[in-house]
């Protein structure tokens, strides 16, 4: 019998994966390794409906679905290093397994502020765990310091505000989400939280933690001297891929500097023989020639998609892709077609004082395409991706 396909990583990214492989007819041995003891779990709703406590169930397949699918599934099982000429990994219990072909899809881990130090009520949010952990808190909380206005740190604090919770959002950056979407569009995420009654502080970053006589957090010393109170911290500043366990591997890894990961071609391929990436630790090549990681959860499934076809030997398929991400905040859902960047130009299209819709461009040519509670507005405009539009027609159009 020959070894199996072994997957490395038990989140989305592994799990479709694995239906790939079956969907595309592979009839070998797959299994997938997850060194949770949960099942594969979707993660968005963490922050949003499970952390409001309105769902307990983020499962994404039933426990019958990989006796159906004859997908080996091992939880509790961490994964150590890699030998890629033996074609081996190595587990956290000392044993080595054998694979055929590798597929590495072991995610992000929360990044921690240096400095702060270990005190109760303090929390990261990436796995189940820290999602049940914060909810448990949540419910006796009356004053929450959320530091980072990222995605996770803007949709916490809206949640928390529905819960009735007093919220003060930091972030460094001039406006939420400047790194990714740019000042004008960040400036629009400022109102709408602002109105929601979010004390937002940008420009500013957290000193020091204050704590009581038992250790726990009573509230935080931010950089320029102020003083916030707080009963419940959340530290959001982003995530690292995990491939502390590919160390001497021989599989080339990107620099930190360039947002590290795993370093693979436009399907998936390390430089390993018999060793592939996908999902968040995967740092991908891309059209424009750069190869960078996309942590989005509609990427996953795109490229276990033309992973599996490489992998199997078939060809590439032609059709132009259009990234896609969505967040949920308060009524509105944020979504962005495409490929926003801050270095674009913005331009707002419409904006009622909540709801808005913004073109990027650069050279004048269609990049992406924002909008939040602008569902239908936004959509339609997915075939206008795939080709070099002008802004300036589509502006045109709209009269």
């Amino acid at each position: 019998m020959s070894a199996p396909i072994v997957i490395v990583g038990a989140g989305l990214a592994g799990l479709r994966t694995a239906e790939e492989l079956r969907r595309a007819g592979y009839e070998g041995e797959v299994l997938l390794l997850g060194d949770e003891a949960r099942p594969p779990y979707d993660r968005p709703p963490l922050s949003k409906q499970f952390v409001r406590g309105e769902t307990d169930d983020t499962t994404l397949r039933p426990p019958e679905f990989f006796a159906e699918k004859n997908i080996e599934l091992r939880l509790g099982t961490a994964v150590t290093g890699v030998d890629p000429a033996a074609r081996t990994v190595t587990l956290a219990d000392g044993s080595a397994l054998g694979y055929d072909q590798l597929i590495i899809a072991t995610g992000l881990r929360p990044r921690r502020l240096p400095g702060l130090p270990a005190v109760a009520g303090v929390h990261v949010l990436r796995a189940h765990e820290d999602a049940e952990t914060l909810r448990a808190e949540l419910d006796g909380a009356d004053r929450a310091l959320i530091i980072g206005a990222g995605f996770i740190g803007c949709e916490l604090a809206a949640s928390f505000r529905a819960a009735g919770v007093d919220v003060t959002l930091v972030e460094p950056q001039p406006t939420p989400l400047a790194s990714v979407l740019g000042e004008q569009i960040g400036g629009l995420v400022a109102r709408l939280h602002s109105g929601e009654g979010v004390d937002l502080r940008c420009g500013v970053g957290v000193d020091t933690l204050l704590t009581d006589d038992a250790n726990r957090v009573r509230g935080a010393v931010l950089t320029d001297g102020t003083e916030v109170p707080a009963d419940l911290v959340v530290v959001g500043v982003g995530s690292v891929p995990v491939t502390d366990w590919l160390a001497d591997s021989g599989v080339e890894l990107a620099q930190p500097s360039a947002g590290g990961g795993v370093l693979a071609d436009e399907s998936g391929r390390t430089s390993a023989e018999g060793v592939w990436a996908v999902g968040d630790v995967a740092a991908w090549q891309h059209d424009t020639g750069v190869r960078k990681r996309v942590e989005h959860w509609t990427s996953a499934g795109e490229q276990a998609k033309l992973l599996v076809t490489a992998l199997l030997g078939g060809a590439a398929p032609t059709a132009a892709r259009v990234p896609y991400f969505w967040s949920d905040q308060y009524d509105l859902k944020i979504q962005a077609l495409g490929t926003p960047s801050p270095a674009d130009d913005v331009t707002v299209v419409t904006d009622d004082g909540r709801k808005f819709l913004a073109y990027y461009s650069r050279d004048g040519i269609l990049t992406a395409v924002l909008g939040a509670g602008m569902t239908a507005q936004v959509m339609k405009l997915r075939a206008k991706l795939t080709t070099a539009t002008p802004v300036a027609d589509l502006l045109a159009a709209a009269g």
